[in-house]
C-alpha cells in the first residue's frame, strides 16, 4: 500500500481549525516526454507542441515540449494525497469541481512540479458529508511563476 493512504486521522473538528492556513506542499512530481506521451495518448490529444520535441524547439517559444495543462492539473490527486489530512470516520472523498483554475505558465517536458496547499473552507453541508475548498498552486521548480492556480472543492462524506 501506498504510504500516503497511511496517515492517521484527526478529528473534524481539528481540520476545521486548520481554514486559513497552508497545509503543506507536496513532494516534486517530474514531468518527463514520456509521461506527457501516455497522457496525449489516453486523451487523443496530439498537438506538436506536447509531443514533437524537435518542431516544439523550432515552432514554439518554449523551446521544447510542454505538458498538457490538465495534466498538470490532474497531478493535484497525488499531491493531495500526500499532503491533506484525512478526518476520523471518513467513507469516501469525491471531487466537486473548481471555483477557479487559471493555468499561469507552462510546464516543459523534464521540469519538477509540486503543490503547495491552504484549506480555504470546511463547512458541512449535510449531517454527513463536508465541503472543504483548498486554495492550490502548482510551483514549477525553478521558476517564479506557478504553472496553475486553483480553488478546488471537495465533498467528504462520513460514516
Amino acid at each position: 500500500m501506498n504510504e500516503v493512504w497511511k496517515k492517521p486521522p484527526i478529528s473534524l473538528a481539528a481540520y476545521q481549525d486548520m481554514v486559513g492556513r497552508e497545509i503543506g506542499v507536496s513532494s516534486w512530481h517530474l514531468i518527463d516526454q514520456n509521461r506527457i506521451n501516455v497522457y496525449a495518448d489516453v486523451i487523443e490529444d496530439h498537438q506538436f507542441i506536447h509531443v514533437d520535441p524537435e518542431r516544439a524547439k523550432q515552432e514554439t517559444p518554449f523551446g521544447t515540449t510542454v505538458a498538457h495543462g490538465f495534466l498538470t492539473m490532474s497531478l493535484l490527486s497525488i499531491m493531495s494525497y500526500e499532503v491533506m489530512p484525512v478526518i476520523e470516520g471518513t467513507t469516501m472523498g469525491v471531487n466537486y469541481g473548481f471555483d477557479k483554475l487559471r493555468f499561469i505558465s507552462p510546464v516543459r517536458s523534464g521540469r519538477r512540479v509540486r503543490g503547495r496547499f491552504t484549506l480555504a473552507e470546511a463547512k458541512l453541508r449535510k449531517e454527513k458529508e463536508l465541503q472543504s475548498r483548498t486554495s492550490v498552486t502548482i510551483e514549477i521548480e525553478g521558476e517564479d511563476k506557478p504553472a496553475l492556480v486553483a480553488d478546488w472543492i471537495g465533498l467528504i462524506y462520513f460514516e
